[in-house]
C-alpha cells in the first residue's frame, strides 16, 4: 500500500502528444485496458506504471505486487478496510478532498471508485479519479487526472478508459477474499422489524383492529 501512495506522490502531467487512437494493453496476464496509442511503460522490481495523455486529462496504470508472505483476506469486511485504508492514504497524501465514493462490481471482483479533489496554492482546482482493485497478489490503479476547466468534457475520455478495463476469467472473487457473503435480509427490512420494531407492532394491531371491525 505504501508503494502505492509512492507512486502516486510522483505522478505528475508531462508533454505527450495527443493521439485519438486506443489501443489494448496488457497490465499483466488478468487485466487489459485500452490506453491511447502513444504511452509510456514503466516497470521497475515488477512495479509497472502506464501513462499516457489523453484529450482532456492524463491516464496512469499502475500495477504493485503485494509480498509474498502476504495473509489472504478472509472476509468481505477486510476487503472494505484495504479500501478504506487506501482511500485515507490517498487523501492524506494528495491534501484534498474524496468525493464520489462507491463499489462496483467487475463480475465477482469487487473494486472501489473514488475522486480526489485538490487546489494548489494559486487556486487552481485538479480532479484525480480513481478505480482500485486489490488481490492477493497484486493492488491496481486506474487513474484519470483532469483540471477543473475540462470537467464538462472529461466523461468523454473517463467513460471509454474505465469501460475498456476487462478482467480474465481467472481474477476472481476468492483472490480478494475467501468467505463469501452469505445473502441476507436487506438492510432497509432490518431496520423495519428490529430497529423499528415499535412500528411494526402498531401496523399489526391495526391491521388486526381494522379486520375485527369487518
Amino acid at each position: 500500500m505504501k508503494k502505492l501512495i509512492l507512486i502516486f506522490s510522483l505522478i505528475f502531467f508531462t508533454t505527450i502528444g495527443y493521439s485519438q487512437l486506443y489501443k489494448t494493453v496488457k497490465v499483466d496476464t488478468l487485466i487489459t485496458v485500452s490506453l491511447p496509442a502513444v504511452y509510456t511503460k514503466k516497470d521497475t522490481a515488477g512495479q509497472l506504471t502506464l501513462s499516457a495523455k489523453a484529450s482532456y486529462g492524463f491516464i496512469v496504470v499502475t500495477r504493485i505486487p503485494n509480498a509474498a508472505n502476504n495473509a489472504p483476506l478472509k472476509k468481505e469486511k477486510d476487503l472494505n478496510q484495504v479500501f478504506k485504508s487506501y482511500v485515507r492514504d490517498v487523501q492524506q497524501v494528495g491534501n484534498g478532498t474524496i468525493l464520489n465514493e462507491r463499489d462496483t462490481l467487475m463480475g465477482s471482483v469487487k473494486g472501489h471508485l473514488f475522486t480526489l479533489k485538490t487546489q494548489d496554492d494559486d487556486g487552481n482546482v485538479q480532479y484525480r479519479q480513481f478505480l482500485f482493485i486489490y488481490s492477493r497478489d497484486a493492488s491496481y490503479t486506474f487513474q484519470y487526472f483532469y483540471n477543473e476547466g475540462q470537467s464538462e468534457l472529461a466523461a468523454m475520455d473517463t467513460k471509454p478508459f474505465y469501460s475498456s478495463i476487462k478482467l480474465q476469467p481467472d481474477l476472481q472473487r476468492n483472490d480478494q477474499y475467501l468467505i463469501a457473503t452469505k445473502p441476507g435480509m436487506p438492510a432497509s427490512i432490518k431496520a423495519l422489524l428490529f430497529g423499528g420494531g415499535g412500528l411494526v407492532v402498531i401496523l399489526i394491531i391495526v391491521f388486526t383492529t381494522i379486520r375485527r371491525k369487518r
